[in-house]
């Protein structure tokens, strides 16, 4: 069995708002290895990036982990206090967050916010931590780094400062890498240079990769293995080839005919049916994709659990498509 660099296990959480709570995630189970990418694949509000912020331990003051533990290596990080995540975030843990824009600091160089991400987890020396800003501005391919790195993000593309936020996210080397949605808002040609770059600094390091997206031709292009989340729930794992050619879960198989291909004809996408749940209901069904789900019986109304049927493919669901070989 490959050793896991971040395991998992039946993390729940639920946020208490003025209208209610809602339990936002139950029981999310899942692992990464190293230099492994595992892409957390589903639609919108399913559950993706809560997961990576109850992960990093960024959860908003109404977010609250109710259950479940996440083990970097053999580091608790549910139970870790907040001085010990604040040194593990950056040295060994990073995030790509969905707006790179937004998540760099607005007045102050891009240069120097590297800098003190090696001042701080890099071992760098304030006489060096520039120069290592400026190489690491050029290892993400940006034209003449030295000059870019006095530049403030409003002065920098959107492409440019997703690449800032890598160079930001790998500068100490960490073990896993989570990469939110890292390609909304660039044109085509600038989300294959950002994901290749992610790809080269994991074959470099060795880090493992969490690659968040709600792009399921993303995720078969770019990740080993894929977890499929729908409003909370993971609802089927298995080795990336195996999920796209046979689907267990009616969930993945309605998200994979909504998927466009280079091959395939608008004319042939589905849309999946219905919407997700109301997770703040007093009453939520085992399986929260019942209400949507075409091959719901009475046996779906038993507690939820997720079952391995085949080495590496594991589906919750009662009524599977079709029960691997």
């Amino acid at each position: 069995m490959r050793e896991k660099v971040l395991r998992v296990e039946d993390l729940s959480v639920a946020f208490h708002t003025r209208d209610g709570v809602v339990r936002a995630l139950d029981r999310v189970e899942f692992s990464v290895a190293p230099g492994e990418t595992m892409a957390l694949v589903g639609e919108s509000g399913s559950g993706k990036s809560v997961t990576a912020y109850a992960i990093m331990g960024l959860l908003e003051a109404a977010g609250k982990v109710t259950g479940g533990r996440a083990f970097l290596r053999e580091t608790d990080l549910i139970a870790a206090p907040a001085r010990a995540m604040a040194e593990i975030r950056g040295a060994r843990i990073s995030m790509i967050f969905q707006n790179p824009r937004a998540a760099l600091n607005p007045i102050r160089p891009v240069g120097k916010q590297i800098a003190d991400v090696l001042l701080r987890h890099g071992g760098a020396t304030r006489g060096d931590a520039q120069d290592r800003a400026i190489e690491a501005l050029r290892a993400v391919g940006i034209p003449d780094p030295a000059r870019r790195a006095k530049a403030y993000p409003f002065e920098l593309s959107g492409g440019m400062c997703q690449r800032v936020m890598i160079a930001i996210a790998v500068a100490a080397r960490p073990e896993l890498l989570i990469a939110d949605e890292p390609t909304t808002g660039l044109d085509v040609t600038t989300q294959a240079v950002v994901m290749d770059l992610i790809g080269a600094m994991a074959a470099e390091t060795g880090m493992a990769t969490i690659l968040i997206t709600h792009d399921l031709a993303l995720a078969a292009e770019r990740a080993g293995r894929i977890a499929v989340m729908h409003a909370g729930h993971v609802v089927e794992t298995a080795p990336t080839a195996t999920l796209i050619s046979r689907p267990m879960h009616p969930y993945s198989a309605r998200l994979l005919a909504a998927t466009p291909t280079a091959a395939g004809d608008l004319e042939d996408l589905q849309s999946v049916p219905g919407g997700l749940p109301d997770l703040r209901a007093a009453e939520i069904p085992p399986c929260r994709y019942a209400a949507r789900c075409e091959r719901r019986a009475e046996i779906c109304a038993r507690p939820l659990e997720m079952r391995e049927l085949a080495n590496g493919h594991a589906v919750a669901c009662w009524q599977p498509l079709a029960v691997a070989a």
